[in-house]
């Protein structure tokens, strides 16, 4: 079976989803709790990196936090949100996962399912309700 990471925060409704997809496939993951355990820089660079997003992209951009640094000003570089990411992890968005398949920031949560290596095992739906896999195992939308 393929090794699958996730950074998670347990207080975020898409990264509780995401969590859930990923074992609704038969598949315990690593999970990072990044607000806990953040990410080096050189490793989130990576992630940002192999997402395919800049850093501007893989940031949170809502908060208390992002609007306290004025972070939505446009003379920050990559390196300076990098590192703020870094000092900051609650500005990092969640949740990321990372397969075989590839990395991806899974925002909504059925992005996971791009990148999984093995198919869902059943029936699931988000915590709102929203069906994403009917009961063979197969993506709604």
């Amino acid at each position: 079976m393929d090794h699958v990471k996730i950074f998670h925060n347990p207080q975020c409704g898409t990264s509780r989803n995401t969590l859930a997809l990923i074992r609704n496939a038969g598949i315990e993951p690593e999970v990072v709790l990044y607000l806990e355990t953040p990410p080096t820089r050189d490793a989130l660079a990576a992630l940002v990196r192999d997402c395919g997003l800049t850093p501007r992209e893989a940031m949170r951009d809502k908060g208390e936090l992002y609007d306290a640094l004025k972070l939505a000003e446009p003379h920050w570089t990559d390196d300076q949100l990098l590192d703020v990411m870094v000092q900051h992890p609650a500005l990092i968005n969640r949740p990321i996962v990372v397969t075989a398949q590839g990395t991806r920031l899974c925002r909504p949560s059925e992005l996971v399912l791009d990148i999984l290596p093995q198919p869902q095992q059943g029936a699931f739906s988000k915590e709102d309700g929203e069906v994403v896999v009917n009961a063979q195992g197969q993506r709604v939308k």
